[in-house]
C-alpha cells in the first residue's frame, strides 16, 4: 500500500502567509495527515479489489457445482419416478 503525499511543511507556510498563526496552522496541518492516513487506510486498493473478485468467482464455482449435482440428482429421481410410474401403467393396462 503506497501512502499519500501531503507536504505539511508547505500547507502551514501557505496558512501562515494567509494570516493564521503558526501554532494553530500546524496542529491543523497535523491533523489534516492524520485525517488523510486514516481515510487511505480505509480505501480499497486496486489489489484488494482483484483478490475480492477471486474469492467471489471461486463462491460462484463452488456453487455452480453445488447447483449442477442438486440439479442431475432431482433430473434422477425424476426419471426413476417416471419410469416406476410407467412400469406401474403398463401393469394395470395388462
Amino acid at each position: 500500500m503506497s501512502a499519500i503525499a501531503f507536504d505539511t511543511h508547505a500547507f502551514v507556510k501557505r496558512l501562515i502567509s494567509v494570516g493564521m498563526p503558526e501554532a494553530q496552522a500546524e496542529v491543523l496541518a497535523e491533523e489534516q495527515a492524520k485525517l488523510m492516513e486514516t481515510q487511505f487506510a480505509a480505501a480499497a486498493t486496486k489489489t484488494d479489489l482483484r483478490e475480492a473478485v477471486l474469492t467471489l468467482e471461486a463462491r460462484i464455482e463452488v456453487t455452480k457445482s453445488e447447483l449442477l449435482k442438486w440439479i442431475v440428482g432431482a433430473i434422477g429421481l425424476q426419471t426413476i419416478v417416471i419410469i416406476g410410474a410407467v412400469v406401474a401403467l403398463t401393469r394395470v393396462v395388462k
